[in-house]
């Protein structure tokens, strides 16, 4: 089993957490049951996970509600934690270049 860190913003925020919460409980425990499986089972392949390249790779949660949730992570080895780095609410078919470039920048924190 590899523990989660969340990220947190230098302020002291956790917005990734921020954000999980803000969703409804239901969809909340399909993406914490998404996150135990990355726990116990990491590395994940598809159809839950898929590797963004250069130590990033993509949670896809498809929620009750019909949407699908987006966590990006990363494998901290200076820890052995598993980072969860960024989420999003996906809306378009290609993983929007913004979102990757947050998690890229935040990814930079845990190497």
């Amino acid at each position: 089993m590899f523990p989660l860190v969340f990220y947190r913003t230098p302020t002291g925020n956790d917005v990734v957490l921020y954000l999980i919460r803000s969703l409804d409980p239901v969809d909340r425990r399909t993406i914490g049951e998404d996150l135990k499986t990355l726990q116990f089972r990491y590395p994940l392949g598809l159809p839950l996970s898929r590797p963004l390249g250069k130590g990033l790779s993509e949670l896809r949660s498809s929620l009750p509600s019909g949407r699908e949730f987006r966590l990006f992570y990363c494998f901290d080895r200076r820890s052995s934690h598993l980072a969860v780095l960024h989420g999003f609410i996906k809306k378009s078919q290609r993983t929007p270049e913004k979102e990757i470039r947050i998690a890229r920048e935040r990814q930079q924190e845990f190497s």
